[in-house]
């Protein structure tokens, strides 16, 4: 998870314990942190290529922004396949369209309908159970 403000991400957890996800949350508060974790001190994305992720993304963090993040995991080779739900207060159509068309799975403004939100959750978890998302290159 990766989002600034500890109120929104301790809802945000919550919620997706409500949901029924018990995995391992790795919560975040910069896009660098979690690009190093993601990609690596080296950048390459090698060490998340047999990690089973999902990304929760807010869009405004304090040193970078969200689509930043989203183009570095969705252009890596090893993380492209990672699905990626964008949580933002942002509702501008554009920015919505921009991040769909770079790749995130689900996009879920904020202040979150948190039954809708743990529905979505565990819609995704019940596709990337049942589905293998085939590589493209």
């Amino acid at each position: 998870m990766i989002e600034d403000d500890e109120g929104h991400a301790r809802l945000i957890e919550k919620n997706v314990r409500r949901a029924g996800v018990d995995n391992e949350i790795i919560p975040f508060t910069s896009g660098t942190e979690a690009l190093t974790y993601l990609l690596g001190e080296d950048g390459s994305g090698e060490v998340s290529s047999g990690r089973h992720l999902l990304i929760l993304l807010d869009l405004n963090l304090p040193d970078m922004t969200g689509i930043d993040i989203l183009e570095k995991v969705k252009g890596n080779q090893h993380t492209k396949r990672t699905p990626v739900v964008v949580l933002t207060t942002t509702d501008d159509q554009r920015e919505i369209q921009r991040c769909y068309d770079l790749g995130a799975n689900v996009y879920i403004t904020k202040p979150v309908d948190y039954d809708n939100f743990a529905h979505a959750i565990r819609q995704l978890g019940l596709f990337f159970s049942v589905m293998q998302v085939p590589e493209t290159d």
